[in-house]
C-alpha cells in the first residue's frame, strides 16, 4: 500500500443531513471506514472543500487544498457499516483541466500512481489516473473540452468532486435510502455495481454507492 494515506475530508454539509440519510454521526464527524468525515457546515466553503493526508511530502498538490496529518492514523478494529449500510470509502474523485500536470505535481509529493486509463468515461472525460491513497483510491479526471472552454481555458487548479463508498448489499441501502437513491445498475468496473444519491438527498457533494 501507498505511504500516503486519507485520514480526514472536510466536507461543507450538515451533520444532520448525513444523519438523516442514515450515516453513524457524532457531533459533526462521521466516520466511514478509516476515514473521518468532518462535516463542517454550509458555511466551511463548496462541497468537498480540503482533505487531510498521512505521508504527504508537500501540500501544494495542484489546488486540492491539503493538510498533513498530526500523526499516524489509530489502527483498531474496522468500524461496523452505518446504519444505511454503507462500509466504507471506495474512491475521491477530483477533476483537472490538464491531467499530465495534476498526475506530475501528485506524484512529486508522494502519490502512488497506479495507472491511467486513455479511454473515455460515460460522462465524456477523455482521460483519468488512479492513485492508491492505502485502502483509498483517488480517481483524476480530465475535465471534458467543453467544460474547459466554458471555463475560459485550462488555467485554473484541479479541484475535488465527489465520493463513491462501499456497500456490502446495495440493493438493500438503495431500498434504505427510497427515493434520494437511483436504482443499480452496472458500474464501469466489470461485475460491479452502481447507484448515485439524488439532488433530493441534499448532500453539497456528488455520492455513488457501489457493491465492493
Amino acid at each position: 500500500m501507498s505511504s500516503v494515506t486519507i485520514d480526514e475530508l472536510t466536507i461543507a454539509d450538515e451533520p444532520a443531513t448525513w444523519a438523516g440519510l442514515g450515516f453513524a454521526v457524532s457531533g459533526d464527524v462521521c466516520c466511514v471506514g478509516g476515514v473521518r468525515i468532518q462535516l463542517a457546515g454550509r458555511t466551511a466553503g463548496r462541497g468537498l472543500v480540503s482533505w487531510t493526508l498521512g505521508g504527504v511530502a508537500s501540500g501544494d498538490l495542484d489546488g486540492l487544498t491539503t493538510q498533513h496529518a498530526e500523526g499516524p492514523t489509530a489502527e483498531g478494529d474496522p468500524p461496523s457499516p452505518h446504519p444505511n449500510g454503507i462500509a466504507t470509502l471506495d474512491h475521491v474523485v477530483a477533476i483537472t483541466p490538464v491531467l499530465d500536470r495534476t498526475v506530475q505535481v501528485l506524484q512529486a509529493a508522494g502519490l502512488d500512481l497506479r495507472r491511467i486509463r486513455e479511454e473515455p468515461t460515460p460522462a465524456g472525460a477523455p482521460r483519468q489516473a488512479f492513485f492508491r491513497l492505502g485502502p483509498v483510491i483517488l480517481e483524476v479526471v480530465q475535465e471534458p473540452d467543453e467544460a474547459i472552454e466554458r471555463a475560459g481555458g485550462t488555467d485554473h487548479p484541479a479541484f475535488f468532486w465527489g465520493l463513491a463508498f462501499k456497500v456490502p448489499d446495495l440493493d438493500a441501502t438503495v431500498a434504505h435510502l427510497g427515493e434520494h437513491s437511483s436504482p443499480a445498475r452496472p458500474a464501469v468496473q466489470p461485475g460491479r455495481r452502481i447507484a448515485t444519491l439524488r439532488r433530493s438527498a441534499g448532500l453539497a457533494v456528488p455520492v455513488a454507492l457501489m457493491t465492493e
